[in-house]
C-alpha cells in the first residue's frame, strides 16, 4: 500500500512513502475523485495459436479438478449462511481496490466490470462509464493495474469502439451476483461465475441490432507507471452460438513475461449476425482475426424483444482454447439463479467456519473482511502454461511481503490443507523457474519489496504442525533465496543486495531499500534457522540463528529524535554511517530510499523475532514504552489512515499495536486496537485504511477483533481485544475453538482476566499448539486497565534461547 503524508517536526515537514497522496474518499466532489483516482496505487506468459495443446498432464489436470469438488461437510451452516453479511463495495473506495465482482474462494475467474479510466487495479471505480466486463482481475492490490481480460458487454445499436462505454444505473453486488444496468443501451447485466467458468444475463430492450461484444484488446492500464499492453489477439467465431480466441498482455505491476488469456464462449440463443474487427475496425461478417499484434475482437448480432434475456456462458484458460471450453461446462446451466447458489454455498464453507455473537455492523465488517482473504491468491492448478508439474499451482501472490503477516497465518488457522497446497506451489516454482517468489502474477515472478518472505511462511507453518509440505524442499529453497544473488534485476526474485548482506553483514546504503532489506532479512534469517532446526540441521540453524542478528549492524546509538536515542541507520560499505544531512530518522520511502513503506522510526521497532534484544537497545522497558507512546501520539494531524505517526494503512506497521505486549502493557494494545477496529474500519466503500493488499488489511481485522494477532513465523499470539461477545472457530481437523468475552462492550475493551482451556492465563500471549486441537479462549472485560499480565511472562524472542 502507498499513501504520502508528512511528519510534522519542529519547524518543518518530511515527506513520507511516495509522492502519490491518498486524494479519494466517499465524499469527495466528483471531480476530485476523477482527478485523483489514479493516485490511490502504490508504486509497488504463453502464448500460440487457437489449439487444444498445452503443457500439461492427465495427473496435473486431475489435481486441478480434484481442488474444484465441494467439501464434504458444511461447517457452523445457518438458512443463508454468512455470506449474506458480506457487502463486496466495503474497501472499493478510499484506496482500497477491492474486487467488487463475482468469484469464488481463489476463483481463477473474477469477472467484474471495468469502469472509468480503465486504471483502477480491480476494475471497477466509483465514477465513469463502465466499459465491459472482464473475466480476470486482482483485489485490493496497488501499483500498476493487472489483468482486465476478456471484456464483454451487451449494447445496441452502432459500435464505436473508440468509446461503447455506457454510464450505469442501479449497482449491486452480493456473494455470487453482480447486476447492472447500462442506460446509454437500455440494457442490464447479471453476472455470476464458479472456478474457471462464468454464465453472463443479459437483458436487452426491442431491437433489430442488440448485440453482445467480446474485446480481446482491452487490459486494465496505469498509465503513470509499470502499464499493461495488449501485444496480440486473436478471435473465432465457430457459430452462430459460440466463439473462442485470447489475448496476449505484457507488463503491470510486477513487470512480469507476457501472459496469455484463452477463451471460449456459448450463447443460449443463436446470432442473427456476426462480425469481427482488428486495429479499429469492424469486419461485418468476418468469421475470425488473427493474432498480428493488434488488438481483435468479435460482435454477435440478435433481434430482440422487449425484456427478451440473452445468456452467456465463458471459460478461461491459460493453456489453450480447448482447455477454456472444458472449463466454461463447470457451468452446466442457463439458470443464473443456480450458478450464483453454487458459488455462495462455495463461500459459505469458508464463512461459516467461523460464527459470531455480536452486533450487526460488526458481523458486517468482519465477514467481509474474511471474503477479502479468499479472493487471492489464485489456484490456476493444471494451468500452468510454462511446464508440466502434478503439483498445485497457485498464482497471483501480490504480495507474499503483505500477506505473511496476517492472511497466511490465518489460512493456517481456518483452512490448513490450502495454506500446504500453496506452499508446494512455491517450492514447485524454485524448482522450475529458479527462486520462491515475494510476489508473482500472471505466471511470472516480480516483486521484492523487502526480505524473502515466503521464508517466514514455511517457518510459520512448520512451527504450527502444518502437514503435506516438503520442508526439506522448502529449507533448500530457502538458502537460494539467501545465498545466490539473483543477479540482473533484483526487483525481481531473491534478495538483493545479498553481497554486501553476506560480507559485511548489512545492505549498504548503496542498495535501494537498504534498511529494510537488512531488518526483514534478519527475520527472514530466523525463519531459515526455525525450519532447519525442526528438520534436525543444527549446523545450518546456528549460522543462520546468528545471521538473525544483523540488524544490530545498522544500529546507530547517537541518533536521537524527539526524545528518543538510537534507531536503525545506513550505512556505507566502509562500515561508516549515511552522513545525518542525508538521511533522517523520520524520511519515508519508496523503491529507491533506504525504507519501503515505512521509515527509520517505526522499521527500528521492527525486530519481530527478537524483541527482547531491540527493546535492550532501546534502553529498556520503560524507554521502549515511551518509544511506542511516541510513536503513536505525536500528532500528524487528523488523517483516517493515521494515528499519530503510525500509518495503519502499510504492512511495515501490522504488528506495532501489538508490541506493547513485549512490556507487558497489554491494556495499551487493546485500547489502540478498539479504537482502530471501530474507528479505521467502517461497512463502507472506505470502510479500508489503505490497499486491502490481497486481503491483508482485512486479516490484520479478523484477528485483532477475535481478540489476537500472531507474530508471523512463530507459534505464538499476542492478545488483544476481542469485539465479540462470543466467536466459534470450526477447525479443519473437525475441532472447535470458542472465544467468549463476558462483558465486552464498546466501553469495556480492557481484558480483566483470560482463562485458556479452563485454566487461568497469567502471560498475554498463547501458543499455537494451545488452539489446534480446539479448546476455549475465555476473556472477562472491563472499561478500566486491570493490571491483567503486568507481571507475566514476556512473549519469547529469539536472545531467550540463543547466544
Amino acid at each position: 500500500m502507498f499513501g504520502s503524508f508528512s511528519l510534522s517536526v519542529s519547524a518543518f515537514r518530511l515527506p513520507f512513502i511516495t509522492p502519490y497522496h491518498y486524494g479519494c474518499t466517499r465524499n469527495a466532489p466528483r471531480e476530485s475523485r476523477r482527478r485523483n483516482a489514479r493516485l490511490l496505487h502504490k508504486s509497488g506468459s504463453g502464448h500460440g495459436m487457437l489449439s487444444v495443446a498445452g503443457p500439461f498432464s492427465l495427473t496435473a489436470l486431475l489435481c486441478g479438478l480434484l481442488t474444484l469438488l465441494p467439501s464434504a461437510t458444511v461447517c457452523g451452516a445457518n438458512e443463508n449462511g454468512n455470506a449474506q453479511y458480506v457487502d463486496p463495495f466495503i474497501g472499493t473506495e478510499g484506496g482500497g481496490n477491492v474486487f467488487p465482482g463475482v468469484c469464488v474462494p481463489f476463483g481463477m475467474v473474477k469477472l467484474g466490470p471495468d469502469c472509468g479510466n480503465m486504471e483502477w487495479n480491480a476494475g471497477w471505480a466509483p465514477d465513469g462509464n463502465i466499459h465491459g466486463f472482464s473475466h480476470t482481475h486482482v483485489s485490493g492490490t496497488g501499483g500498476g493495474c493487472k489483468y482486465g481480460n476478456i471484456l464483454m458487454l451487451p449494447m445496441t445499436g452502432v459500435i464505436d469502439l473508440s468509446d461503447y462505454s455506457s454510464p450505469r444505473e442501479n449497482e449491486q453486488a452480493s456473494v455470487g451476483e453482480y447486476s447492472v444496468e447500462l442506460t446509454r443501451y437500455g440494457t442490464s447485466a447479471r453476472l455470476t461465475a464458479v472456478d474457471r467458468a462464468a454464465l453472463h444475463e443479459y437483458t436487452f430492450p426491442a431491437a433489430t441490432d442488440s448485440r453482445i461484444l467480446f474485446d480481446m484488446g482491452s487490459c486494465l492500464a496505469l498509465k503513470m507507471c509499470e502499464t499493461q499492453k495488449v501485444i496480440g489477439s486473436e478471435v473465432r467465431i465457430l457459430s452462430p452460438t459460440e466463439l473462442e480466441g485470447y489475448t496476449r498482455v505484457r507488463g503491470g505491476w510486477n513487470e512480469g513475461e507476457a501472459y496469455t488469456v484463452y477463451f471460449h464462449a456459448e450463447t443460449d440463443t443463436p446470432a442473427e449476425s456476426f462480425g469481427t474487427w482488428k486495429d479499429g475496425k469492424t469486419e461485418p461478417g468476418k468469421e475470425s482475426q488473427f493474432d498480428s499484434g493488434q488488438k481483435t475482437g468479435a460482435y454477435m448480432t440478435f433481434n430482440t424483444t422487449e425484456g427478451q434475456k440473452i445468456r452467456v456462458r465463458v471459460g478461461i484458460s491459460y493453456i489453450s482454447c480447448g482447455r477454456a471450453r472444458a472449463n466454461m461446462r463447470q457451468v452446466d446451466t442457463w439458470d443464473l439463479d443456480k450458478v450464483k447458489a453454487e458459488a455462495t454455498a462455495k463461500w459459505n464453507r469458508v464463512l461459516d467456519k467461523v460464527e459470531l455473537d455480536g452486533d450487526k455492523n460488526d458481523k458486517v465488517k468482519f465477514y467481509t473482511a474474511l471474503y477479502h482473504c479468499y479472493l487471492q491468491p489464485t489456484d490456476k492448478t493444471g494451468e500452468n502454461p510454462k511446464w508440466t508439474s502434478a503439483e498445485p499451482n497457485y498464482d497471483d501472490f501480490y504480495a507474499i511481503w503483505d500477506t505473511f503477516r496476517a492472511t497466511h497465518p490465518l489460512f493456517t488457522i481456518l483452512t490448513p490443507s490450502r495454506q500446504a497446497y500453496m506452499l508446494r506451489a512455491l517450492i514447485d516454482i524454485w524448482r522450475n523457474d529458479g527462486y520462491m517468489p515475494d510476489a508473482r502474477s500472471g505466471n511470472d515472478n516480480g516483486r521484492v519489496q523487502g526480505g524473502s518472505n515466503c521464508d517466514i511462511l514455511f517457518a510459520d507453518a512448520i512451527v504450527k504442525g502444518v502437514e503435506g509440505v516438503d520442508y526439506e524442499a522448502g529449507l533448500q529453497a530457502m538458502l537460494k533465496n539467501a545465498e545466490v544473488p539473483p543477479g540482473g534485476d533484483e526487483r525481481k526474485e531473491g534478495r538483493g543486495g545479498l553481497d554486501d548482506y553476506n560480507t559485511l553483514g548489512y545492505v549498504s546504503a548503496a542498495t535501494e531499500r537498504c534498511l529494510t532489506r537488512t531488518l526483514e532479512y534478519s527475520n527472514c534469517d530466523f525463519t531459515i534457522a526455525t525450519v532447519a532446526n525442526r528438520l534436525g540441521k543444527n549446523d545450518i540453524a546456528d549460522r543462520y540463528y546468528r545471521k538473525a542478528s544483523n540488524w544490530q549492524n545498522t544500529w546507530n546509538d547517537d541518533i536521537e529524535c524527539l526524545g528518543h536515542k538510537g534507531f536503525a541507520w545506513p550505512r556505507e560499505r566502509d562500515g561508516s554511517f549515511l552522513a545525518e544531512d542525508k538521511y533522517t530518522v523520520l524520511t519515508g520511502g519508496g523503491w529507491e530510499n533506504p525504507t519501503y513503506e515505512t521509515f527509520s522510526f517505526e522499521l527500528s521497532m521492527y525486530v519481530p523475532h527478537d524483541m527482547k534484544s531491540l527493546i535492550a537497545r532501546c534502553g529498556g522497558q520503560e524507554r521502549f514504552t515511551q518509544r511506542l507512546d511516541t510513536f503513536f501520539t505525536h500528532n500528524n494531524g487528523d488523517q483516517r489512515w493515521l494515528i499519530g505517526m503510525y500509518q495503519i494503512a502499510n504492512e511495515p506497521g501490522f504488528l506495532a499495536p501489538a508490541l506493547y505486549n513485549y512490556v507487558n502493557r497489554q491494556d495499551k494494545t487493546a485500547r489502540l486496537v478498539r479504537y482502530i477496529l471501530a474507528n479505521r474500519y467502517k461497512a463502507t466503500r472506505d470502510g479500508i485504511p489503505g490497499n486491502d493488499d490481497s486481503g491483508s488489511m482485512s486479516a490484520w481485522y479478523v484477528f485483532h477483533s477475535l481478540g489476537f494477532y500472531p507474530n508471523a513465523g512463530q507459534d505464538v499470539y499476542l492478545i488483544s481485544s476481542p469485539v465479540f461477545r462470543k466467536a466459534t472457530l470450526h477447525l479443519e481437523n473437525g475441532r472447535t475453538l470458542r472465544i467468549t468475552a463476558r462483558n465486552n462492550s464498546d466501553r469495556n475493551i480492557y481484558v480483566q482476566s483470560v482463562r485458556l482451556n479452563e485454566k487461568p492465563l497469567g502471560n498475554n500471549w498463547f501458543r499455537h499448539s494451545d488452539i489446534k486441537d480446539g479448546g476455549t479462549l475465555e476473556f472477562v472485560m472491563g472499561p478500566e486497565p486491570s493490571g491483567w499480565s503486568r507481571n507475566g511472562v514476556l512473549p519469547p524472542s529469539m536472545s531467550d534461547t540463543t547466544k
